[in-house]
Protein backbone atom coordinates (compact mmCIF):
# COMPACT_ATOMS: atom_id res chain seq x y z
CA UNK A 1 0.00 0.00 0.00
CA UNK A 2 2.76 2.41 1.01
CA UNK A 3 4.25 1.52 -2.67
CA UNK A 4 0.99 2.56 -4.44
CA UNK A 5 1.25 5.72 -2.06
CA UNK A 6 5.02 6.80 -2.87
CA UNK A 7 4.25 6.26 -6.41
CA UNK A 8 1.26 8.51 -6.64
CA UNK A 9 2.73 10.86 -4.61
CA UNK A 10 5.82 11.11 -7.28
CA UNK A 11 3.47 11.99 -9.71
CA UNK A 12 1.77 14.70 -8.09
CA UNK A 13 4.19 17.31 -9.05
CA UNK A 14 4.23 18.85 -12.46
CA UNK A 15 7.24 19.14 -13.37
CA UNK A 16 7.74 15.50 -12.64
CA UNK A 17 4.82 14.96 -14.96
CA UNK A 18 6.32 17.25 -17.57
CA UNK A 19 10.04 15.35 -17.16
CA UNK A 20 8.22 12.20 -18.09
CA UNK A 21 6.14 13.45 -20.76
CA UNK A 22 9.55 14.01 -22.44
CA UNK A 23 10.68 11.24 -21.77
CA UNK A 24 7.72 9.70 -23.05
CA UNK A 25 8.51 11.01 -26.85
CA UNK A 26 12.47 10.55 -26.61
CA UNK A 27 14.70 7.47 -26.67
CA UNK A 28 17.14 9.57 -24.07
CA UNK A 29 17.66 13.09 -23.14
CA UNK A 30 20.25 14.50 -20.89
CA UNK A 31 19.69 17.16 -18.03
CA UNK A 32 20.23 19.94 -20.26
CA UNK A 33 17.75 19.04 -23.14
CA UNK A 34 15.33 18.56 -20.32
CA UNK A 35 15.97 22.19 -18.72
CA UNK A 36 16.04 23.87 -22.33
CA UNK A 37 12.77 21.84 -23.26
CA UNK A 38 10.99 22.74 -20.48
CA UNK A 39 12.23 26.24 -19.16
CA UNK A 40 13.88 25.09 -15.80
CA UNK A 41 17.32 25.19 -13.99
CA UNK A 42 19.63 22.47 -14.13
CA UNK A 43 19.22 21.67 -10.48
CA UNK A 44 15.84 21.75 -10.54
CA UNK A 45 15.67 18.87 -13.70
CA UNK A 46 18.21 17.02 -11.67
CA UNK A 47 15.91 17.02 -8.19
CA UNK A 48 13.21 16.08 -10.10
CA UNK A 49 15.38 13.42 -12.05
CA UNK A 50 16.49 12.22 -8.79
CA UNK A 51 13.16 11.54 -7.28
CA UNK A 52 12.28 9.47 -10.61
CA UNK A 53 15.34 7.54 -10.48
CA UNK A 54 15.06 6.84 -7.26
CA UNK A 55 11.27 5.68 -7.60
CA UNK A 56 12.68 3.20 -10.54
CA UNK A 57 10.84 4.77 -13.41
CA UNK A 58 14.08 6.48 -14.88
CA UNK A 59 17.48 5.35 -15.42
CA UNK A 60 20.81 6.90 -16.31
CA UNK A 61 23.90 6.01 -18.56
CA UNK A 62 27.07 8.07 -18.00
CA UNK A 63 29.22 9.05 -21.24
CA UNK A 64 32.11 10.65 -19.86
CA UNK A 65 30.67 14.13 -18.47
CA UNK A 66 26.87 13.58 -19.55
CA UNK A 67 24.35 11.61 -17.72
CA UNK A 68 21.94 10.29 -20.30
CA UNK A 69 18.23 9.89 -18.74
CA UNK A 70 15.43 7.36 -20.28
CA UNK A 71 12.21 5.61 -18.82
CA UNK A 72 13.47 2.35 -16.91
CA UNK A 73 12.57 -0.90 -19.18
CA UNK A 74 11.97 -2.91 -16.19
CA UNK A 75 9.84 -0.97 -14.36
CA UNK A 76 7.02 -3.40 -12.27
CA UNK A 77 3.70 -4.26 -14.34
CA UNK A 78 1.40 -1.97 -12.02
CA UNK A 79 3.75 0.87 -12.73
CA UNK A 80 3.73 0.40 -15.92
CA UNK A 81 -0.22 0.12 -16.52
CA UNK A 82 -0.05 2.87 -14.81
CA UNK A 83 2.49 5.06 -16.83
CA UNK A 84 0.74 3.77 -19.74
CA UNK A 85 -2.47 5.44 -18.92
CA UNK A 86 -0.50 8.43 -17.91
CA UNK A 87 0.99 8.90 -20.72
CA UNK A 88 -2.41 8.44 -22.70
CA UNK A 89 -3.45 11.40 -20.41
CA UNK A 90 -0.70 13.96 -21.31
CA UNK A 91 -0.91 13.15 -24.83
CA UNK A 92 -4.75 14.10 -24.68
CA UNK A 93 -3.86 17.34 -22.82
CA UNK A 94 -3.66 20.15 -24.80
CA UNK A 95 -1.93 22.22 -22.38
CA UNK A 96 0.57 19.49 -21.63
CA UNK A 97 4.21 20.25 -22.33
CA UNK A 98 3.79 20.18 -25.75
CA UNK A 99 0.85 22.55 -25.83
CA UNK A 100 3.32 24.68 -24.27
CA UNK A 101 5.28 24.70 -26.88
CA UNK A 102 8.60 22.64 -25.58
CA UNK A 103 10.50 21.94 -28.20
CA UNK A 104 14.15 19.95 -28.59
CA UNK A 105 14.76 20.93 -31.94
CA UNK A 106 17.99 23.52 -30.65
CA UNK A 107 19.38 20.79 -28.16
CA UNK A 108 23.46 21.61 -28.73
CA UNK A 109 24.04 20.54 -25.35
CA UNK A 110 26.73 17.46 -26.25
CA UNK A 111 30.53 17.75 -26.50
CA UNK A 112 31.70 21.07 -28.05
CA UNK A 113 28.21 22.03 -28.08
CA UNK A 114 26.88 19.72 -30.87
CA UNK A 115 23.27 18.65 -31.11
CA UNK A 116 23.14 15.07 -29.36
CA UNK A 117 21.02 13.63 -32.15
CA UNK A 118 18.39 12.20 -29.96
CA UNK A 119 15.66 13.47 -32.20
CA UNK A 120 12.19 11.69 -31.63
CA UNK A 121 12.41 8.10 -32.73
CA UNK A 122 15.70 8.49 -32.42
CA UNK A 123 17.23 4.46 -31.38
CA UNK A 124 20.77 6.17 -29.90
Amino acid sequence: MDDIARFHRILADTSRLRILWLLFNQAELCVCDITAALGMTQSKASRHLAVLRGAGLVTDRRAGAWAYYSLEPAVGTWKRAQLEQLRSALAADPMGPAGRGACLECRACGPNNEPTGNQAGSTR
